[in-house]
C-alpha cells in the first residue's frame, strides 16, 4: 500500500495551491476565448511543475502517481481545463519514468530507454518543453485498441501518417506523444512526433461546450519525420503498461474530484453570502441540499483515495474493477454536485462570470473521456466476474 499523505507530496500540494488563485484568475478568459492558458503553463515552469513526475536525479520533483493525483486534484480545484492539459504532460513523464521502471525490458532496451528519457526530460527541465498525449482516433474504445496511425521504419527514424482527435494542446505542446504500429507488428509504438515537423495539420474549430481551455484539435500526420530518439518506449512496453499498469488510464478523473472541490468551494461562499446578494444559509432545504453534495464528494474521494493506495504495477482483477468504479464515481459526481449547487444556489449563480456557470459545463465532459469513459469502465463493471473478458482491450 502507498503511503498518500507524505511530507513531500503535502508540500507539493501547497506549492500548487499558491499558484491557484492566479490561476483560478484567468481561467474566465481561457473560458471564454477557448484559448490555451499558456500564462499558467509559464508559471509551471518557474516552479517546476513541469517536471513533477520527472525523477529528481534528471532535476525533476520526483513526485510519483499517488502525489501527482493530489497535485492534480489541487489544480482542478482552480481550472479544470489546465489540469486536463497538465495531466495530458504530465503522463508522458509517468508512463517514461515510475511505470516503465515496473515494466519487464532486455537490458538493451532498458539502457536505450534510459539514455532516450533522459534527454527527454532535460528538454522539460532545462529548456521548459510542453509534451501532449493525442491518442484518440475515434475508432473503437480502448488505449490499444482502433490504432490506425501508421509508422514506416526509415533510416534514422520513422514516417508517421494517421489523425488523432481531440488532442489536447494541439497548438502548444513542442512533443505530440503518439501511439502508432507498424505494419507486420502486433504492438503499439510510443513516438514523440515534433511538432515543427514537416507534415503535421492542426484542423478544425474549436468552440466545445466546456473544457474550453484545452484546445483539443484535431491532428494530422502526412508522412512526418520522427527521429528513432524520440521512440519513449521501447517497442511493446506501451502495450505491457496497459495491461500491467492499468492506473495509468485513471489520471484525468483526478482533475474532476479537483472540480468536485471548486463546486463546494463556491457554493459554501455563496450560501454564507460572500458572492451573491444575501446569506442563504439558513434555509433548511439548503443545508440538506450542500449535506448532499459533501456526502457525494466523500464517498467520490475516499473510493479514488482507496485505489491510489494500492496502484501499482501487477494490479489483482478487483483492484482493476475498483479503479474503474472510482473513474464513474468522480466523472458522474463532479456534475451531480453542480446540478445540485444550481438548484440551492438559485438561477443568478449561473449568470456569467460566477464560476459554478464554468464548473457547470465543465463537469459534464468528463464522462465522455477515453479511453476510460463512463460507458466504458461501466460496461466493463457490468461484466466483471461474470464474463472472461482476458482479452477485453485496455
Amino acid at each position: 500500500m502507498t503511503e498518500l499523505f507524505t511530507e513531500r507530496g503535502r508540500e507539493l500540494v501547497e506549492r500548487m495551491a499558491a499558484l491557484g488563485p492566479a490561476i483560478a484568475e484567468r481561467s474566465h478568459r481561457y473560458d471564454r476565448e477557448a484559448t490555451f492558458p499558456f500564462e499558467n503553463f509559464d508559471d509551471f515552469r518557474d516552479a517546476g511543475f513541469l517536471g513533477l513526475c520527472i525523477p529528481e536525479e534528471h532535476g525533476g520533483l520526483g513526485a510519483d502517481f499517488a502525489t501527482y493525483a493530489l497535485v492534480s486534484e489541487e489544480l482542478g480545484r482552480h481550472c479544470g481545463s489546465t489540469a486536463l492539459t497538465f495531466n495530458m504532460h504530465t503522463a508522458t513523464m509517468l508512463l517514461t519514468s515510475q511505470i516503465a521502471d515496473d515494466l519487464e525490458m532486455s537490458d538493451h532496451d532498458r539502457a536505450v530507454h534510459a539514455t532516450r528519457r533522459a534527454e527527454m526530460y532535460r528538454g522539460v527541465v532545462e529548456d521548459g518543453h510542453i509534451h501532449a498525449q493525442p491518442f484518440s482516433e475515434g475508432h473503437l474504445p480502448g488505449a490499444t485498441a482502433g490504432v490506425s496511425t501508421r509508422a514506416v521504419q526509415v533510416d534514422g527514424g520513422f514516417r508517421v501518417t494517421g489523425r488523432k482527435i481531440f488532442a489536447s494542446l494541439a497548438g502548444a505542446a513542442d512533443r505530440h506523444n503518439v501511439t502508432c504500429m507498424v505494419e507486420g507488428e502486433d504492438q503499439i509504438r510510443f513516438l514523440g512526433v515534433p511538432a515543427d515537423a514537416d507534415g503535421i495539420t492542426i484542423e478544425g474549430d474549436w468552440d466545445p461546450v466546456g473544457m474550453r481551455g484545452t484546445v483539443s484539435r484535431n491532428l494530422l500526420f502526412d508522412d512526418v519525420f520522427v527521429p528513432a530518439e524520440h521512440e519513449y518506449l521501447p517497442p511493446g512496453c506501451f502495450d505491457q503498461a496497459a495491461e500491467r499498469w492499468p492506473y495509468f488510464f485513471m489520471t484525468l478523473s483526478f482533475s474532476f474530484l479537483g472540480i468536485q472541490r471548486a463546486v463546494l468551494d463556491f457554493t459554501s461562499t455563496y450560501l454564507r453570502g460572500d458572492n451573491g446578494p444575501s446569506e442563504r444559509r439558513d434555509n433548511h432545504q439548503k443545508q440538506h441540499g450542500w449535506g448532499e453534495m459533501r456526502l457525494t464528494h466523500e464517498r467520490s474521494q475516499a473510493l479514488t483515495y482507496r485505489v491510489l493506495a494500492e496502484a501499482g504495477v501487477d494490479p489483482a482483477p478487483e483492484q482493476v474493477q475498483r479503479a474503474w468504479a472510482a473513474v464513474v464515481t468522480a466523472m458522474e459526481a463532479a456534475p451531480d454536485m453542480a446540478s445540485t449547487a444550481v438548484r440551492i444556489c438559485g438561477g443568478r449563480s449561473l449568470l456569467r462570470p460566477q464560476v459554478l456557470e464554468r464548473l457547470y459545463r465543465d463537469a459534464r465532459c468528463g464522462a465522455t473521456m477515453l479511453p476510460w469513459s463512463v460507458e466504458v469502465c461501466l460496461e466493463r463493471l457490468g461484466r466483471a466476474d461474470l464474463f472472461d473478458d482476458a482479452d477485453l482491450p485496455a
